[in-house]
């Protein structure tokens, strides 16, 4: 594609942006004027005041400048169909609180809770649809031919072979590989079976950059032995003004997902095993902060009665704290009803051999140590309640694989284990609402690496939702 006709497009898309923005808003005003005493054809005869259209257009331009931040402008053609439907879903969600938080500091009659879902729902689903006609409009473009970029790899290795590939089985992308640089090895033999053809070596890159028409140029070097040469490459690209890519799987990680961000001018390749990021991270703490808030202030009457009941039959303190390990095994002390006798850390090393669980955990249904009431506690799992104070403090969170004490990890032998402590500890979990005692400790592992690697919102609202009968069930509690 030309510059020009790049350009024509891009500022197309931005138009339609501002213009879905300006349609989910008349559409949820529509919406709230038909329910409020205000008759639909008296709202369109309002007056505009000037300092309400000026506050609309700073609105718009906050609007636009959020889609900037989140890359939505940029080239798109490598992204996923999912991950810019995802950007395009983050961007409105931000615009639209960034409306709320302006109706908090200047009162508007028209933000009312029914506008600004209405107003979210109709943006979403007017950016995401432009956006997904676009990429259907620009795919079949690219398997006629047309808005093709060419581009060289430079490399012969089985990665950039594989990459290449990869370009020419899915065509909807639109590059064409129109060969490849690399110097004399060993490999080239297994190279020339490929398909592929050398464009050039490296001392002949800079005049075939000259000559020839390179849109993109990808370095696929290894680049411990040849850093100095994809430097070099870098650099002539640079001053050709031709646009580079680095292939960033640098360290062949089998689970982590590299991506690249910007500090101070320098580019820094992140590999990250961990999903929980970004927006959802931040909703997922709100989450944390406001019902954990509320369980303590409902369940208050519940805190106050199982506090009583301890002093009453035991002599010690209401609560036990033990120190666990949280995020990257950073050390906090857990809260917790007290439910065993107060000298129970010290009297372990007499029941150990009674342990009923494999692994390095220690658990025994009939703990000699626990207290009458203790069983109760437990049996209901009210010992755990104050635990919400943890969360609140950003120890742990709602969901989240359970804190372990320091004894336990000393036992750990499995390093693939230790990745469960890559995420922030929480209350309940897969292995809470899946037998807990009743399931061995690898099993107990996987769940939690099952949970790492699949998380999102939607499955701790599930987990949350099973934990409520797994609690009153009682299963596996000990």
């Amino acid at each position: 594609m030309g510059h020009f006709r790049r350009q024509v497009l891009l500022n197309s898309m931005k138009l339609f942006d501002l213009g879905a923005a300006m349609f989910a808003f008349a559409l949820a005003a529509v919406v709230v004027s038909q329910k409020a005493t205000v008759s639909l054809t008296e709202f369109f005869a309002m007056r505009v005041k000037i300092q309400n259209f000026i506050l609309f257009a700073v609105l718009m331009l906050i609007w636009h400048q959020i889609f900037v931040l989140f890359g939505m402008y940029a080239s798109r053609r490598l992204a996923g169909r999912w991950d810019e439907t995802l950007d395009a879903l983050k961007a409105t969600t931000l615009g639209t609180f960034v409306i709320m938080c302006t109706h908090l500091v200047v009162r508007m009659d028209l933000m009312t809770p029914e506008f600004l879902i209405v107003f979210w729902l109709a943006a979403v689903s007017t950016t995401a649809s432009g956006r997904l006609i676009m990429r259907v409009v620009l795919r079949n473009a690219r398997l006629r031919g047309r808005n093709l970029r060419d581009m060289l790899i430079v490399g012969t290795n089985p990665r950039a072979v594989q990459f290449a590939c990869k370009m020419r089985d899915n065509q909807f992308f639109g590059y064409r590989v129109i060969g490849f640089v690399d110097q004399q090895w060993t490999g080239l033999s297994e190279f020339s079976q490929s398909g592929f053809s050398l464009a050039c070596n490296f001392d002949e890159l800079l005049a075939y950059l000259r000559t020839n028409v390179v849109d993109e140029v990808v370095v696929a070097l290894p680049m411990r032995s040849l850093h100095s040469r994809a430097s070099e490459v870098a650099a002539i690209c640079e001053e050709q003004g031709i646009l580079v890519r680095f292939i960033s799987n640098l360290f062949d990680g089998k689970m982590s997902r590299p991506r690249v961000v910007m500090m101070e001018g320098d580019s820094i390749i992140t590999h990250n095993t961990v999903r929980l990021e970004g927006w959802p991270v931040v909703i997922k703490r709100l989450v944390d902060i406001v019902v954990a808030s509320a369980m303590i202030l409902l369940l208050l009457p519940v805190f106050l009665l199982t506090a009583l009941l301890i002093k009453l039959t035991s002599s010690g303190p209401v609560f036990f704290v033990q120190k666990r390990l949280g995020l990257n095994k950073r050390h906090f002390g857990i809260y917790k009803f007290r439910t065993m006798v107060v000298d129970a850390e010290k009297r372990m090393k007499e029941i150990e051999h009674l342990n009923e669980v494999s692994g390095p955990v220690f658990k025994i249904k009939n703990d000699p140590r626990i207290t009458s009431i203790g069983k109760l506690l437990r049996k209901t799992s009210i010992d755990e309640l104050p635990q919400l104070f943890n969360v609140l403090m950003g120890d742990m969170s709602l969901v989240g694989p359970r804190p372990l004490p320091l004894r336990d990890y000393e036992g750990f032998s499995e390093d693939w284990q230790r990745r469960r402590f890559s995420v922030r500890p929480g209350v309940t979990c897969l292995w809470q609402i899946g037998g807990r005692s009743s399931i061995s400790f690898e099993q107990w592992m996987e769940l939690d690496l099952q949970y790492i690697d699949k998380w999102s919102l939607l499955l701790d609202f599930k987990i949350l939702l099973k934990t409520i009968p797994a609690v009153l069930k009682g299963s596996g509690a000990a």
